[in-house]
């Protein structure tokens, strides 16, 4: 509850948010749920003040959306693992001193068992990262080279070969929790949308004036709200003691949409404009919008593509059966 006061004062104030959302919103939670209490004294604290960020070791080339493909190996050796592999899409990684990381430790188990929870130092020897240049120019994605890295065995989260479950804890934070805190972004965006829209000309009057785009507008004003409200209700039962489950994949598809929609809409606004980076005089709010909108385009990716959450609400909520 404080956490999420704290992002939404953050948001009204449009200050920068914490640079370690995965350590907030994903590993701290896992490891109150799954963690020992050595791991816990080791990490939480540092997680809180940000002295160590973290990144998520989950995705590879060949195990995306299908997540228990993954294929990088730990072989226990004494007292530690000896990691081999790739992962690709690792948020932060060229920053953080740490990550979680999905590994298969018995490679002879079905998909989804046979994987171990991992906490990886990312200063190890080993480990080499590749910075990914992305479509808006930035590189915050990366791939990770894991190359004979001696990890631990201390450092597993739950029980050997048990760390799907653990995945899903941490999974279900992210498309819950951590969709609250990007709603309270996306919260943000639609108010400058709004301001935008008010002193833009269009059609002999403002953007707001123009009964389309005043409708548009008035939808995404809408949807906020539904997301607002949905949100609460998920922090509700979480803090009746209930885990995040899979109805958590609603506020994330939902949120995919009203991004993409709200990127779409001040595109509409703005009109040939949208596409100026900024600064420059012709820019509206310094580009901000031009990034805004090829940023969007991933929104349906990240975080659990569109396609598999359906399926996931489909099959684990609705009971339907598999495709």
């Amino acid at each position: 509850m404080e956490q999420v006061i704290l992002y939404e004062e953050m948001a009204r104030a449009q200050s920068p948010q914490p640079v370690n959302r995965g350590g907030l919103s994903m590993l701290g939670p896992t490891l109150m749920t799954h963690g020992t209490p050595a791991q816990r004294a080791r990490h939480l604290d540092k997680i809180l003040t940000a002295e160590e960020i973290w990144c998520q070791g989950f995705s590879e080339p060949e195990a995306g959306s299908d997540l228990a493909n993954v294929k990088t190996r730990a072989v226990l050796d004494g007292d530690h693992y000896v990691v081999t592999g790739q992962k690709v899409w690792t948020s932060m990684a060229h920053v953080s001193e740490w990550g979680f990381f999905l590994v298969r430790t018995d490679p002879a188990a079905p998909k989804h068992k046979g994987i171990t929870f991992l906490l990886i130092d990312m200063k190890s020897p080993g480990i080499s990262i590749r910075p990914l240049r992305q479509i808006t120019g930035e590189a915050e994605f990366n791939e990770v080279f894991l190359e004979s890295v001696r990890v631990p065995a201390a450092n597993v989260v739950g029980r050997v070969n048990e760390g799907w479950g653990v995945a899903l804890t941490t999974l279900a934070y992210e498309r819950d929790v951590l969709t609250m805190i990007r709603h309270i972004s996306l919260r943000t965006a639609l108010e400058r949308l709004m301001a935008l829209a008010r002193r833009t000309r269009k059609n002999g009057g403002t953007a707001a004036e123009d009964p389309v785009l005043r409708q548009k507008i008035a939808g995404l004003c809408i949807a906020e709200r539904c997301l607002q409200l949905n949100g609460y209700r998920n922090l509700t039962n979480i803090l009746k003691g209930a885990a995040p489950g899979p109805a958590g994949s609603t506020s994330k598809l939902f949120w995919s949409q009203v991004d993409e929609e709200l990127a779409e809409a001040a595109t509409q606004v703005i009109g040939p404009y949208s596409q100026l980076e900024g600064p420059g005089p012709w820019a509206p709010d310094e580009g901000q919008w031009a990034f805004y909108a090829v940023l969007a385009r991933g929104s349906g990716i990240r975080a659990g593509t569109s396609e598999i959450l359906r399926n996931i609400l489909g099959e684990r909520v609705l009971g339907l059966p598999k495709d």
